[in-house]
This record gives structure tokens, sequence and C-alpha cells, in this order.
């Protein structure tokens, strides 16, 4: 047993994807369409792959695109039960006098954080999102230091906050990857909220206003997310799509029109969905090998990956795969579980499409004292 375990771990690269065993000819892939906007990124939401992109992480202006992040800060309060949908908020004079886009709230009406969260996403209102960050934070200052904490711990580099509604200040800037980066975490962690971005329309006080996100109506497959628009700004949106199974997150920023916004992210979206696919390689917490464990209770580990691996590549270049397994030598007890043993790689010849940790999937504790020198001694002849 232990013999053909330790000839098993001389083998450190093992072949995990066998979707051929023939090597099939490489097609290049058609050039991304033609793209006005200063500053894009095409993302595939599973894995994060980046498709297309252009200066992404260049910093602009967000305009109302800043209310993804208002609207994430409040999901994460009701998520917590800091917050619920039927709580009254009580509208202030800063939040009533607040021009752009509004939902037309009165001063001193109670509305609740349901009606102020459609009229945030639907309607663009910058009154309501002023309304739910005093709510929350007291005032709109302390509100946009909270934005600035998630966007740090969501890995937004390039992106600070001023206000929640995306109102013109010159400290406020995002980037295409960092808008990706939140509107991809808005919709893994609150999918229960995120629906919120398909409403095509929303009536509030006899008002019933169009969101503006037009490729709701243009496009059956797009879902979300966000428009966004000052004189300085721009021209933006980000868009979320899914077709088959496969979703995919589109930042334009900048463009010169709102039909310009839109027609440009159609393209991004055509090109993802036509000529690449997303696969998922192998699920999280399924062992994928079972390398020999020195000195242990147990003879082998179990080993694989804590989240599921997903690879984002050109249709054509699918059937040219391949996966290795790259672990530890030796593996002596004890070993945490979570512990990283070793990686995962997937490769296209010699391009590395993803790489992932494999870790211990449960613990390796030591074995009894008898066992431990056995090992000790066949440890010295390895």
């Amino acid at each position: 047993m232990r013999q053909r375990l330790i000839a098993q771990l001389l083998v450190l690269a093992v072949l995990l994807l066998a979707t051929s065993t023939a090597v099939a000819q490489s097609v290049p892939t058609p050039a991304p369409p033609s793209v006005g906007a200063p500053s894009y990124i095409l993302m595939d939401y599973d894995s994060g792959h980046v498709i297309s992109a252009r200066d992404p992480d260049t910093e602009h202006e967000p305009a109302s695109l800043v209310k993804l992040m208002t609207a994430y800060v409040v999901f994460g309060e009701l998520r917590d039960g800091h917050l619920s949908m039927d709580e009254q908020v009580t509208i202030s004079e800063k939040a009533w006098r607040m021009g752009g886009s509004r939902m037309f709230v009165e001063v001193g009406d109670t509305v609740s954080v349901e009606e102020l969260l459609r009229g945030m996403i639907i309607q663009s209102g910058n009154d309501a999102s002023v309304a739910l960050a005093e709510h929350i934070a007291g005032n709109e200052e302390t509100f946009a230091q909270i934005m600035n904490q998630h966007a740090s711990e969501l890995g937004m580099n390039n992106t600070n906050f001023t206000n929640a509604t995306g109102w013109p200040n010159p400290e406020q800037q995002t980037t295409a990857r960092d808008i990706a980066i939140l509107a991809r975490a808005m919709i893994r962690d609150f999918p229960e909220y995120y629906e919120f971005y398909s409403e095509r329309q929303f009536t509030y006080a006899g008002i019933t206003q169009r969101n503006r996100n037009r490729l709701l109506w243009r496009d059956d497959s797009v879902d979300g997310l966000k428009t966004g628009h000052t004189q300085s700004a721009g021209y933006n949106l980000a868009t979320s799509a899914e077709r088959d199974g496969m979703r995919l997150i589109s930042v334009v920023l900048g463009t010169e029109s709102a039909s310009a916004r839109m027609e440009q992210t159609q393209a991004l979206l055509g090109y993802g969905f036509r000529f690449f696919g997303t696969y998922e390689l192998y699920e999280a917490d399924t062992p994928l090998a079972e390398p020999a464990l020195w000195k242990g209770a147990t003879d082998t580990l179990p080993v694989g990956l804590t989240e599921s691996l997903y690879v984002t590549v050109p249709e054509r270049e699918y059937d040219n795969l391949e996966a290795t397994m790259n672990l530890r030598s030796t593996i002596i007890a004890p070993v945490d579980q979570g512990e990283q043993l070793g990686t995962v790689e997937v490769r296209i010849g010699d391009a590395l499409v993803a790489e992932a940790p494999l870790v211990a999937l449960e613990a390796g504790e030591e074995g009894g004292l008898f066992g431990q020198l056995v090992d000790s001694i066949m440890l010295r002849f390895q």
C-alpha cells in the first residue's frame, strides 16, 4: 500500500483534463470589435477573465455608476440585519434639494427602504441615494467612508468615492476594471437583490420613470446594471448579460452619447458570447488527488480547491486545454485543513490560462509513534 502511494507521489505532473487525446489545430480568434469608448472592459463573471479591454485602469469620473456601491452597502446592511426593506426613512432637506435625476420625494416624508432602493436603482434618484446614505451613516460624508472601505475589501484599487450619488467631484474617480469588479461582487453577493436592476420602470408619487438602461428593452439577455452621465464624465454604462449559462460583464466609460454607450456595449457582448466559452473544470471541495501523508493517522490526504475553477477561452481553443497538478514532493503530518500543498495549472500550449491553489480538504493528523518511526526510516531512503 505504502509503496504504491510512494510511486504515485513521484508523478507530480498529472493530466487532469482529458478533453481530447489529440492536440487540435489552433485557429486564430477574430479581433475584438472597434469600440469608441476611451476606456472599457469585457469580463467573464465566473472566471474573472478579461476578454477585451482598453485602458481599463485609467481613472475616470463614474457619474451615477457610484450608485452601484451605494446599493452594495445598503444590501450589506439588509443582509446583516441592520436594516429592513419596510423600514421608514425620513427625507432630509438635503436629500429633497438634490438636483439631477430624482425620485421626487418630499422633505419630511417617510419613505420605505425598498421604495428608496427602487428609486435609486431604476430611476437613478439622487434624492433617494442621499436619503439612504444619511439613514445608514448619519451623513453622506461618513457613508462615503463606508463605501471606500468596501471598495478596498473588493480590490477596487483605483477608486475613491466622495458621495453616494455620483455628483461631480474632482476627487471621485474609478476605473472600468474596478466597476467590473463591483458588478461581479454585486451579482455574487446579493443575487436576491440583483433582480432590481432588471426592472424596467418604477412609479412613485404618481410619477412613472423608466429605467435608463435601454438595453433591457433591446437585448433579452441583459439583466442589469447601471447607466451614468454628467457633462464632464460623458456617458457610462455597466452591463451584465447571460446567455446559455455564460454571464459577461461589460463596462464602457466616457462615450459621446447614450446611443453610443449602448451600441458599443452590444458589440462587446456579442463578441464575447460568439467567440468565447466559460467552463467549470473542477468543483470546489472535491478531491482531485490523494497523495501520501507521511507520519499521519491516515495513509493519504485528499486535496482539492476551495473555489470552483472556471476558465474562459476562445471556443476554438477548448480542445487544446491541458491541466497539470503540481504537489509538494513530501507531505508530512500534521497538516491543517486548508493548507496549500500545491497548484493546478491550466494551459493552452505555453500560455497559462488559469492557476489555483491545491489545499488539504481535511486535517492530516499525526499517527502513532510506531507509524511515525517507520515513516521516518522510509523517508531516509527516499
